[in-house]
Order: structure tokens, then C-alpha cells, then sequence
């Protein structure tokens, strides 16, 4: 956080805003994270448009934040064994600005913890109920987990694995 804050936390969009402003003061070495924080807040703006102008919360701009990423890896999975390392380094060092903003994702241990806790609470005997089970964990690990992983992994735990 900067001293620029006057008692209170910055939100996420404003970090963003700060970050871009601090990469356009140090020009050419900037210039990848610069590119990167723009075109991340120029979803954020576009979401926001897109609500009718009002100013997204830390947790939509971290929605839009980690779609950013998600598209990111996308096209490097997508590039992966093409030849082509200079386009793969590029999204590699994109990821990274990106994850600077992102929460630290959940370890395995303390995400079966979680899915655990969700099919106790939710009372889960069977596959049938994984919407019941998914209802519970996913606002917990909303934004620290991929919700695929979080999907498979209570599939595993109601089918007896």
C-alpha cells in the first residue's frame, strides 16, 4: 500500500490505477506491465459501462481480474508446443502482473478441507446432490480456487473417492 492512503485501504481499482500511473512514469520499463494494467482496467471500465456506471466492488473487479488470467492461460495452453517462445514468455510474464493482484490460490490440502466441511454441512450422500455441495463451497473459495477443480474434486468425494 502507498502513503497515499489516508487511514483507509485502497480498492482494488484504484491499486490498479495507482500501479498503471507508476508504470507510465517509468516508461520503457514498463511496458509490458503497463499494457497489461490497462487493458485490465479497461474491462474493468467496460463492466461498469456495461451495469449502467456504477463503480464495480473489490470482488467484481477480481472477477474481471481473474478472467483476464483465465484468457491468459488459455493462450498459453493454447500455444504451448508451437515454437513459438517469445509469444509463450509474453503471456508467461502477463500471468505474473496479473497474479500480483489476484489472491494466493488455495493449497490441495486446505481445498479438500473445504469441500469436506461443505459436504458435512450440506448433508451430501451422492453425486445427485453435487449442486447442493457446490452451493456451499463456492462462495468459501470463490476467487482461490477454479471452479473446475472444485467441481471435480467433490465429484471425487461423493462417488465414494
Amino acid at each position: 500500500m502507498s502513503g497515499t492512503e489516508e487511514g483507509c485501504a485502497m480498492t482494488l481499482a484504484q491499486r490498479l490505477r495507482a500501479d498503471m500511473i507508476e508504470a507510465m512514469r517509468q516508461r520503457e520499463d514498463g511496458r509490458l506491465r503497463l499494457s497489461v494494467l490497462r487493458l485490465a482496467l479497461a474491462a474493468v471500465r467496460n463492466a461498469e459501462i456495461a451495469q449502467g456506471g456504477a463503480a464495480l466492488d473489490d470482488a467484481g473487479v477480481l472477477a474481471i481480474l481473474q478472467r483476464e488470467a483465465r484468457q491468459r492461460q488459455d493462450a498459453l495452453e493454447g500455444i504451448r508446443g508451437r515454437d513459438r517462445p517469445e509469444a509463450e514468455r509474453q503471456l508467461h510474464e502477463e500471468l505474473a502482473v496479473l497474479a500480483g493482484y489476484l489472491p494466493e490460490p488455495l493449497p490441495p490440502e486446505a481445498l479438500e478441507a473445504a469441500v469436506r466441511a461443505a459436504v458435512a454441512e450440506s448433508g451430501a450422500s451422492g453425486p445427485a446432490d453435487l449442486g447442493r455441495v457446490m452451493a456451499v463451497v463456492l462462495p468459501r473459495v470463490r476467487g482461490r480456487a477454479d471452479g473446475a477443480a472444485v467441481s471435480a474434486l467433490v465429484r471425487r468425494l461423493l462417488s465414494g473417492g
